[in-house]
């Protein structure tokens, strides 16, 4: 009984939480499970993502830059380690945060201008990790600004090559 029992669970697979979509945007942890759902959006999965991506639909990735370390010794050599994102999205780096500054805000509207031609209904898809609330709290605001065809791709990175996307590419953020 205990065997079928426990051979039932893990053909069942890992059990996901069902998270509730909040009225506000999600600080810390960013990395936890996120909502199967955002008003105002299209949820899609690495099937879609792909089909949106073969189509030419604009692709933008908010994980955040990484920055110099604050108090390394003066002459200390650090170089930002590399970020890979999927090929020909556009890195809008920071835009995922809970709070953003002005510079944040300012590059996630210039981004979504940029990447729709300036058509709030033009699809654009957002996203960074699996279970990552920055893509989240991102298209939430590009939803406020008044876009309306946001596609939120909760599977990020990871969902993308698991589902057998294209190799991931270098990026280049987008300007500050």
């Amino acid at each position: 009984m205990i065997r079928a029992v426990l051979l039932a669970l893990l053909l069942a697979g890992p059990a996901t939480a069902q998270v509730a979509e909040p009225d506000t945007y999600r600080g810390e942890p960013y990395r936890a499970p996120v909502p199967e759902t955002l008003q105002g959006a299209t949820v899609i999965d690495a099937a879609q993502a792909m089909r949106l991506h073969a189509d030419g639909v604009p692709f933008l990735d908010v994980l955040p830059r990484k920055t110099r370390p604050e108090g390394l010794p003066e002459g200390t050599i650090w170089r930002e380690p590399p970020h890979e994102t999927i090929p020909g999205a556009i890195w809008l780096w920071d835009t995922g945060w809970e709070a953003l500054a002005p510079a944040e805000q300012a590059r996630l509207e210039r981004g979504l201008e940029q990447a729709s031609g300036g058509d709030r209904a033009a699809p654009l898809v957002i996203f960074c990790r699996s279970d990552c609330w920055m893509s989240w709290n991102a298209a939430r605001r590009a939803i406020a600004l008044g876009y309306t065809g946001i596609h939120w791709f909760p599977g990020g990175i990871e969902g993308w090559l698991a589902a057998g996307g294209a190799p991931l590419v270098r990026a280049t953020p987008a300007d500050p």
